[in-house]
């Protein structure tokens, strides 16, 4: 491809983590250093930022402020959650992004995001093909969920199994300080991919975690989960259960009492109280005292407990996206490939078609669940540990966070 030069947009989507802001450095720290791109603007609440003509011109930020995106959690330029019709359908919306494009002289368009945002990133990225508008269009990978195709784990997943194995161990201290026992119910996020519920078994690994993993690559069976329980409870005289939001019946119906409340802008189910409903079940099949617990947005913005090996990793998802495109790349998203060098966890980039990726969920692998489907394999703990690895030096004043503070300078 012949040199490009023009503006860049980069833009965040989906539920935060607490390292996106690491990729969002990565992106715009790499692209205001390159000599192709000649603005560098950071659309307010993604596509909407971009669609609204709200874009902040980030060469006025602070260079240490943004630097502090590395251990600052959530989306600093907000996000949004805006499913893009067919442009088949409906293109008024890709016809106003053109419209922008071409006010701004943008050839550059990156978008940090999880499924819903590829498959955004891959409809504007095939759009302006059809016209015949040269921008080149990266996808930077984001989820916690880590259930993004094609790549060996995604950005923000390591922080949050930390967060969850971390807390995980200190439940299991605080419940068994009474001679009388108790059961512990705590909710995982994940909707059809149990990485997360998952990652609670590092703290079993490690000697104080949950009894049972429940994920949702299996369908749950209420009869035999009681059973677990009860069998857990005799014999130990406590137990601990961590299970993911998303775990679902026979018939595909989730277990979770508040399946049928609002929807988010892609039509996917807001779950939760499930913690709180297997709570209760269990209460009145045991009459043991019990807890339900929901770690909720906690294991999502927890920065406190990130794993410096996902914010390293996170700056370089976004480094490496502005150094493909400006390089002549298109319509792809960066992806993680893992290695073993000397026997050492490496991790490298690789790209990966847009097309790929874009609403395509990847799962747990069914190998890596028990046969009786209430906890995890060795793989598992072995393939997630190496992510986990590394305390990052967080900023702090007067033993707080001390977290970026944009400017959001509206470009003229």
């Amino acid at each position: 491809m012949s040199e490009l030069k023009g503006a860049c947009i980069f833009g965040q989507s989906g539920g935060p983590t607490s390292v996106i802001n690491a990729s969002a450095y990565g992106v715009i720290a790499t692209a205001l250093k390159d000599p192709h791109i000649t603005r560098v603007l950071g659309a307010e609440h993604g596509i909407k930022g971009v669609l609204n003509d709200r874009l902040f011109d980030m060469s006025q930020e602070d260079p240490a402020e943004l630097e502090l995106l590395k251990y600052t959690p959530s989306s600093a330029l907000g996000s949004c959650r805006y499913k893009m019709a067919d442009p088949d359908v409906d293109d008024t919306d890709y016809k106003r992004i053109l419209e922008i494009f071409k006010k701004y002289d943008v050839r550059y368009f990156f978008y940090n995001g999880g499924n819903d945002s590829m498959d955004t990133c891959n409809k504007i990225s095939k759009y302006m093909q059809k016209v015949g508008y040269e921008c080149r269009v990266m996808g930077v990978p984001k989820t916690i969920d880590n259930d993004l195709f094609g790549t060996d784990h995604c950005p923000g997943f390591a922080s949050a199994a930390k967060y969850i194995a971390t807390s995980c161990m200190e439940v299991y201290q605080d419940a068994r300080v009474y001679d009388t026992g108790m059961i512990c119910i705590i909710e995982i996020m994940g909707r059809h991919a149990g990485w997360l519920a998952g990652s609670a078994a590092l703290a079993t690994a490690y000697g104080a975690g949950p009894d049972l993993v429940y994920l949702p690559e299996v369908d749950f069976d209420m009869d035999q989960f009681l059973a677990d329980v009860e069998r857990i409870y005799k014999e130990k005289g406590n137990c601990m259960v961590a299970v993911s939001e998303g775990i679902h019946y026979a018939d595909g119906s989730f277990v979770s009492e508040a399946k049928t409340s609002a929807t988010d802008g892609f039509g996917h189910a807001q779950l939760g109280g499930l913690a709180s409903l297997l709570a209760n079940v269990v209460k009145q099949k045991t009459g043991a005292k019990v807890r339900g617990i929901e770690l909720s947005l906690l294991q999502r913005c927890g920065a406190h407990l990130a794993s410096e090996t996902d914010i390293e990793e996170a700056v370089m998802s976004g480094k490496a996206a502005v150094e493909n495109a400006v390089a002549g790349i298109t319509d792809k998203m960066v992806g993680f490939e893992r290695t073993y060098e000397n026997g050492q966890y490496v991790c490298k980039t690789k790209l990966l078609p847009l097309t790929d990726v874009a609403n395509t969920e990847k799962k747990v692998p069914i190998e890596w669940i028990n046969a009786a489907h209430n906890g995890v394999e060795k793989p598992f703990i072995d393939y997630v540990l190496p992510l986990i690895q590394g305390e990052p030096k967080l900023p702090k004043v007067d033993s707080l966070p001390r977290f970026a503070k944009l400017k959001k300078v509206l470009v003229k």
